[in-house]
């Protein structure tokens, strides 16, 4: 349940982040390698000085570096530029989207944040940057994940830009364009015959071994501090979209704690007065793959029991059958008036080729997976079409190309002539 590697070396001097709370039961503990409350088991996520973070200015923001650093002052950890592990990602495209919105039937603006365009083309380099500045100040040796494969990459070239050894599980199923973007930066990759679940278990039990006492597993033992890198996600957008939040939000799910993080985000920014909250708050939706939809089907029949599945289906990036923040991501959606859908294989595909087509933004299948969800929440009646959207795209295109390379292709083949170019009806 915890590294006993070291107590807390978080500069709380510097830092707004003061100890380690119990979303279930709040029980607090100290800044430490820590994930698991010891009280009733549940999940540990990072408790702040409201009073640090309402030191914070737009001003000192913008006068920041442009990338995630710029909000140091809402992070547990970081503050001191030395002390960072980082690819310095973040202050991605936020792309507006009118041909796509009104292939939709959306009236109002539509915005994609595109998160494709850091460093290791996926939001993990943002989570990844956060975890591992903290466990950098906590005494860790070596850099460790379970991963579907965006954070795997992140992992190992974190690691290697910090000269640091790596060791990163994957499931032995994982697309070869992420297995070749993780393996590429030299580190210890281990494929793994099982689901991600089953990897993420075997994780869990070696942080608890003496060998991997050194070892920060980012989604493990210092998962609270990984999860908070999240937010600036949700700072970004407010800052893009002049300080203010839009009215809805349509977010991708696999552990469900990226849609959390979001909505704390703008909560933060409300809480400490650096934006006014719409003036009917914010709408937070959720998007899954049928293949994994635990969380969607929970909401469906509302209930407040997730139930397990074994993943399938093309978008391996959210396919965690088990979510541990899926209580949570319900709980959000809820609480805010949204709701969470499901799309199958076909419908992801043509989202992937709707977004790229409108936008010229190309997903992977987690983007395919929010622009399909989109779609069936305008068609539902669920989203509003008449209220500013953002919709978040987590990754590239380029990674899960598998997924529409059977669907595209050259739309003319011809002979190196004028005469071609012109019975091909090239030329008008």
């Amino acid at each position: 349940m915890t590294s006993t590697i070291a107590p807390s070396g978080i500069d709380t001097t510097a830092s707004p982040a003061r100890a380690l709370v119990c979303r279930a039961c709040q029980a607090r503990y100290p800044l430490a390698a820590q994930h698991a409350c010891y009280e009733c088991f549940g999940p540990l996520e990072v408790d702040y000085d409201a009073a640090a973070l309402a030191t914070v200015t737009r001003e000192q923001i913008e006068a920041g570096p442009k990338n995630i650093w710029r909000y140091a002052g809402l992070l547990p950890a970081g503050q001191d530029p030395t002390t960072r592990v980082t690819l310095d990602p973040g202050l991605t495209p936020l792309v507006a989207a009118p041909h796509l919105a009104a292939e939709l039937g959306i009236t109002a603006p539509l915005w994609v944040k595109d998160d494709s365009a850091n460093p290791t083309h996926s939001f993990k380099d943002r989570v990844v940057s956060v975890a591992l500045t903290a466990a950098r100040a906590l005494g860790f040796q070596r850099y460790a994940c379970a991963s579907t494969g965006n954070l795997a990459n992140s992992v190992a070239a974190h690691a290697a830009r910090a000269g640091v050894p790596s060791v990163v599980f994957i499931p032995s199923d994982l697309e070869q364009g992420k297995v070749v973007t993780t393996a590429v930066y030299g580190g210890d990759l281990v494929a793994i015959d099982g689901s991600y679940d089953d990897v993420n278990r075997l994780c869990g039990e070696l942080v608890e071994t003496d060998e991997f006492e050194d070892t920060a597993f980012v989604n493990v033992n210092v998962r609270p501090y990984y999860a908070e890198g999240s937010k600036t996600l949700g700072y970004e957008v407010a800052e893009q979209l002049g300080w203010r939040i839009p009215a809805q939000v349509v977010i991708p799910m696999a552990s469900g704690e990226l849609l959390t993080k979001i909505d704390k985000a703008f909560s933060e920014l409300v809480e400490i007065g650096l934006v006014e909250a719409p003036a009917d708050g914010w709408k937070v939706f959720g998007a899954q793959s049928a293949g994994c939809n635990p969380i969607a089907t929970a909401l469906h029949a509302g209930s407040d029991t997730i139930n397990p599945v074994k993943p399938t289906g093309i978008a391996k990036s959210l396919n965690i059958g088990d979510p541990a923040a899926g209580l949570y991501a319900l709980e959000a959606v809820r609480r805010t008036g949204g709701w969470m859908e499901y799309v199958d294989d076909d419908e992801i595909r043509e989202g992937i080729r709707l977004l790229a087509r409108t936008t010229g933004v190309f997903a992977e299948t987690a983007g395919g997976v929010t622009v399909a969800v989109l779609r069936k929440l305008v068609e539902s009646g669920k989203l509003d079409p008449a209220a500013e959207t953002v919709v978040f795209n987590t990754g590239e295109g380029l990674k899960t190309i598998d997924a529409v390379a059977g669907q595209v292709g050259p739309t003319h083949r011809i002979r190196p002539s004028l005469r071609a170019a012109r019975d091909a009806g090239l030329l008008g």
